[in-house]
């Protein structure tokens, strides 16, 4: 039989009525959980206080890691940028010479860009660089010591390149070229190797820095969802009369497994806070003198100084909700559920 109009739009409004009610129910319900939560967070709160610390240091250790692994690479590859292969050619060199020369080094791919100077304007660099030297500068004012100097002055090419690691290319073609080995300077050998192994060790400690600090990150992180999964059972038990009592009247398993999951998930918003407070805060007070002895920090400077510090805060917290709701599914799968 056909509905009239009027059921009709009874039915409508009982169903709209009945949808809010549940939206309703379901947000009484959340409000409760994590009410609950926190209650139980501040009841257990010693063991709360260590499984806190246990992940903070967690997070602390991956935040250090993750910034000394950049810091070293940056560091890096700013000494790679500063660096220029330099070849030394006879004292006297002419400035055309030194042209047609660049023209055959210009044909290496590796070769980013370059600089020749005469023994002239070499000179010239020396005056400028030992101008606070009053005693040299007086020796050197005399005409024919300036053109002593001239003449024991080797003409360069200074070569910028695209990857410092790898020069053989550029090396193979000075060696094997005749026109640039004619006008090669004896006593001077090309710069290929010079600051490679300073790079090779900051890359090194990089490398070592990002796997000691991986490493311990996992150390500490199973002992986090140790410390976590332990309090969540401690808190399964001492609650287990009132755990028995709602089952028995019905409550959803949501709603029991709820407070367990908010207890350990705030044991992860208060460990980020923490972990990344202290890593903030600990960057400043280290940044000035790592940056006066040289390391490269302009860019995690950039980055932690900015509105990016939001960003940082949520992938830590969030890293120590997740590390929390783990350990926490573990604790109820193995102490609640199975019961």
């Amino acid at each position: 039989m056909a509905k009239t109009p009027k059921e009709v739009k009874n039915t409508k409004k009982n169903l709209k009525t009945m949808s809010k009610n549940g939206r309703s129910h379901r947000m009484r319900t959340t409000r409760r959980i994590v009410k609950y939560g926190a209650i139980s967070f501040t009841r257990n709160i010693w063991l709360s206080i260590a499984a806190t610390l246990v992940m903070t240091i967690t997070l602390l250790i991956l935040f250090i890691t993750v910034v000394a692994s950049a810091v070293l690479n940056a560091t890096a590859d700013s000494i790679r940028e500063r660096i220029d292969v330099t070849i030394f050619f006879e004292p006297g060199t002419s400035q055309e010479t030194l042209a047609e020369l660049s023209e055959i080094v210009k044909t290496d791919e590796n070769v980013k860009s370059l600089e020749v100077s005469t023994s002239e304007q070499e000179y010239a660099k020396f005056l400028e660089e030992s101008a606070d030297d009053e005693n040299l500068m007086e020796t050197l004012s005399d005409e024919n010591m300036k053109d002593l100097m001239i003449k024991s002055m080797q003409s360069t090419m200074r070569i910028k390149v695209h990857d410092i690691d790898n020069v053989g290319s550029l090396k193979n073609l000075v060696e094997t070229n005749e026109e640039i080995q004619a006008h090669l300077d004896d006593e001077r050998l090309p710069t290929y190797d010079v600051n490679h192994s300073e790079i090779q060790t900051i890359t090194d400690w990089a490398n070592i820095a990002k796997n000691a600090g991986l490493i311990l990150s996992f150390v500490f992180l199973g002992i986090s969802i140790l410390v976590i999964f332990n309090t969540i059972r401690m808190a399964i038990y001492s609650r287990r009369e009132e755990i028995y009592m709602m089952k028995l009247v019905g409550a959803d398993s949501n709603f029991i497994r709820g407070p367990f999951l908010v207890e350990a998930q705030l044991c992860g918003v208060v460990s980020g806070i923490i972990a990344a407070t202290l890593g903030y805060i600990g960057f400043t007070i280290i940044a000035k003198p790592v940056e006066d002895y040289g390391i490269n920090i302009t860019n995690i400077r950039n980055v932690i100084e900015s509105q990016w510090l939001i960003v940082i805060y949520a992938i830590t917290i969030g890293i120590g909700i997740l590390v929390g709701s783990i350990s926490a599914r573990l604790a109820i799968h193995r102490y609640l559920i199975k019961k």
